[in-house]
């Protein structure tokens, strides 16, 4: 199976950060990242929402 895009999505602000591909097979999507937030320029948590 191939790699897809992902979008990364704050769960404060529910703004769209970040994207990154990801392997469905080996990644687990209820995973949670912490990453830098711009709008609230500060680290929160970060869900995966899978593109069109």
């Amino acid at each position: 199976m191939a790699r897809e895009w992902v979008w990364l999505q704050c769960t404060q602000t529910q703004d769209l950060n970040y994207r990154m591909s990801i392997n469905p097979k080996e990644m687990d999507t209820k995973k949670l990242f912490h990453k830098f937030s711009p709008r609230l320029r500060k680290h929160t948590e970060h869900k995966i929402k899978k593109g069109k």
